[in-house]
């Protein structure tokens, strides 16, 4: 068989190439039907998480350096941190830089809460790459955060808004 798009594993009648954008969506919305019901009550779910994980493993000084980061407007994500401080995850602390500022950090709550639910999200990660072996997933993983963020550097842009047509309603 040959054409681009037009080769498909004998043994199963699947597509190994074709529509891209297709292939992101289905990972897209599996993913999200497999994580967003194991973050239960955290506030804003699949946000929150990401949220709370870049309060955790990274070092943004400020409020406004993580929203940056994250890619989420400034001032949604004023009433996202409120959310996770009311549900007592993270707190506002004067940062010792600039007293202008607030930098965000997480509570004993928050830090707990997070090594339970990334124990969680690895689970259903290695689920939906089960198809991969252990070495096709970790190279999977390293090319998929190589695109992502030499995206991210060129077009800035909310992930959750770009992809939120590709979830189920």
């Amino acid at each position: 068989m040959s054409g681009t798009g037009s080769r498909q594993r004998a043994d199963a009648g699947v597509r190994t190439e074709g529509d891209f954008g297709w292939h992101l969506g289905v990972l897209l919305a599996a993913y999200h039907g497999s994580v967003s019901p194991l973050l239960g009550e955290l506030p804003h779910t699949t946000r929150g998480y990401q949220i709370l994980s870049a309060v955790v493993h990274g070092d943004q000084p400020t409020q406004a350096a993580l929203a940056a980061h994250l890619s989420i407007d400034r001032t949604v994500m004023t009433y996202l941190i409120d959310d996770l401080a009311k549900a007592g995850l993270v707190e506002r602390q004067l940062n010792p830089a600039d007293r202008r500022a607030r930098k965000i950090v997480v509570t004993e709550l928050g830090a707990r809460t997070l090594a339970d639910l990334e124990d969680r999200v690895r689970e259903a990660e290695e689920t939906l790459l089960a198809g991969l072996d252990e070495e096709r997933r970790a190279t999977f993983r390293d090319l998929l955060r190589h695109v992502a963020c030499g995206i991210r550097r060129i077009e800035p842009v909310d992930a959750c808004t770009a992809a939120e047509h590709l979830l189920p309603g």
